[in-house]
């Protein structure tokens, strides 16, 4: 199986994919337009994997210019156990070095057990607790 860019047109079939994976959590910024200005912002780096023309895995990524943000690594359950959640890290990061960015990070939701497993098995990745997330929605007046 080969992994492929991601395009504007894979976004119905993706949120599918997403919105049928535990532990992957639908945000505003996965509508249509968002979606198409991310791709937009990161050519190349969102990459797919199909089976008879229907993703089975992806993995979203992006960069500020110093740090890759790897988003939405899902492989859809029958699929799971083939090395392609590898398959597509291994990918994307090379992209990523590529640009010259050499250090990512990745969200995991506390509530995805599988998620996290996934992500404490990966060799290079360490599980931060120095830091704490702060988001913010829209800008407050």
């Amino acid at each position: 199986m080969n992994a492929r860019p991601v395009t504007p047109s894979d976004h119905p079939a993706l949120l599918s994919l997403w919105q049928r994976t535990p532990g992957i959590r639908i945000r505003p910024e996965d509508r249509f337009e968002p979606f198409c200005d991310y791709l937009a912002r990161n050519p190349g780096l969102s990459l797919l994997v199909e089976v008879e023309g229907l993703p089975v895995a992806c993995l979203m990524a992006g960069h500020d210019g110093r740090r890759g943000y790897l988003q939405h690594l899902v492989v859809d359950v029958a699929y799971r156990g083939r090395g392609l959640a590898r398959l597509l890290l291994e990918r994307t990061l090379a992209s990523l070095a590529e640009l010259g960015i050499h250090k990512s990070h990745v969200f995991v939701l506390r509530d995805a057990p599988q998620a996290l497993a996934f992500w404490q098995a990966q060799d290079g990745w360490e599980q931060r607790d120095d830091i704490e997330v702060f988001s913010m929605q829209g800008r407050h007046s």
